[in-house]
C-alpha cells in the first residue's frame, strides 16, 4: 500500500510573490480608486512638508553655484528668452500647469484598455517613483528659482497672471512651493515617454512620445519652477522606481505579455472555463466580446 504524500503549506511570502509575478486583468474601479486615493495621498504629504523657507533658499542658491562650476546654468537665460515671447510663455505656463496630469492619465487609460498585462507593472513604476518623489519633497526642500532672492528669475504665471497654476498666485498658498526637487514634471514625462516608445505603433507617435519630457524640461525652466538639475532627480526618482518594481515583479515592465492569458486577445486564450473549471482572472469576458487578433493598439 503506498504511503500518502502530503504536500507542504504554501507560504505568504511565495503566494505573494507569485501573485505580483503573474499578469492579470487590471479592473476599472479598483485602479481608479487607487489611483484617486494615491494623489490624495501624494498631495497631502507633499503639502504638508514644514516650512523651511531659509533652508530651501539657502540650498537653492548652492545648487545654482555648483550648476555654475559645471557651466549648465541654463536656467536664468531660458526664462528671460521665452518670457519676451508671449504667447510662447503664456502656453508653457498653462503646459507647465496642467499637461503633466493630462498626459499621464491618458497614458495610463491607453494602458489599461490596450496592453492590460503590462497595465499594472508599468502602474507600479509611477507609483513608487512618485512615492519616492515625497521623500525628496520631505528631507530636501529647495526653492525654485523664481523664489531664489536676487536670482532675477521672472514668475511668468503671476507677471502674466495665468490661470491654473498651483506654484504662484492666490494658489501658493494651498500648494508647497519649495517641492522642486525632484522634478515630477520630469519623472512622469519620461514614464509616459517610455511607454509611448515601447508600446505604440505608428513611428511619428513613439517620436513624438520621446519629444514630451524633452520640451517638458524647456517648459519647467522656462517658467521659472526648476533647475536643470532638479530634472536630473527627476530621472534617478524614476530610475529607482523601475529598480524597486523590477525587484516586485521578478522582471521588467516592459517585459510583461501584451496581454493576460484569460484575456480573449491573448495568443493563450482558450475560451470561457468549463463548468466546474476555475474562473479567469478577474472575471475575463466570454467569447462573444472576443476580438481578432490582429487588432492593433491605436496611438495613445
Amino acid at each position: 500500500m503506498g504511503v500518502p504524500t502530503t504536500t507542504e503549506p504554501i507560504s505568504f511570502a511565495e503566494r505573494l510573490r507569485t501573485y505580483l509575478r503573474t499578469p492579470r486583468r487590471p479592473r476599472f474601479v479598483v485602479e481608479l480608486a487607487l489611483i484617486a486615493l494615491s494623489y490624495w495621498i501624494y498631495s497631502l504629504i507633499r503639502n504638508a512638508v514644514p516650512n523651511r523657507e531659509g533652508l530651501a533658499i539657502r540650498r537653492a542658491q548652492d545648487l545654482l553655484d555648483f550648476e555654475k562650476t559645471l557651466h549648465i546654468d541654463v536656467e536664468h537665460a531660458i526664462n528671460h528668452a521665452v518670457n519676451n515671447v508671449t504667447w510662447l510663455i503664456v502656453g508653457m505656463n498653462y503646459y507647465y500647469a496642467t499637461l503633466h496630469f493630462v498626459i499621464t492619465i491618458g497614458v495610463l487609460v491607453w494602458l489599461f484598455h490596450w496592453h492590460p498585462g503590462r497595465y499594472r507593472a508599468v502602474r507600479t513604476v509611477l507609483f513608487v517613483t512618485t512615492g519616492l518623489a515625497l521623500f525628496g519633497y520631505f528631507f530636501y526642500a529647495l526653492a525654485p528659482p523664481r523664489l531664489l532672492p536676487g536670482g532675477d528669475y521672472i514668475d511668468t504665471v503671476l507677471v502674466h497672471n495665468t490661470w491654473g497654476s498651483m506654484a504662484s498666485g492666490n494658489m501658493k498658498n494651498v500648494s508647497n512651493q519649495f517641492a522642486a526637487m525632484p522634478s515630477m514634471h520630469i519623472g512622469w514625462s519620461t514614464w509616459c515617454a517610455i511607454a509611448i516608445w515601447k508600446f505604440a505603433k505608428p513611428l511619428w507617435v513613439r517620436v513624438l512620445g520621446l519629444f514630451y519630457p524633452v520640451f517638458t524640461l524647456i517648459v519647467i525652466m522656462a517658467t521659472g519652477n526648476h533647475f536643470i538639475l532638479d530634472a536630473a532627480g527627476g530621472w534617478v526618482t524614476l530610475t529607482a522606481g523601475f529598480a524597486v518594481q523590477c525587484m516586485l515583479n521578478g522582471r521588467s515592465a516592459y517585459k510583461f505579455p501584451r496581454y493576460t492569458p484569460d484575456d480573449p486577445r491573448s495568443d493563450e486564450y482558450t475560451g470561457p472555463p468549463e463548468e466546474g473549471d476555475t474562473a479567469p482572472v478577474a472575471g475575463g469576458p466570454g467569447d462573444d466580446q472576443r476580438e481578432p487578433a490582429a487588432v492593433s493598439s491605436p496611438s495613445p
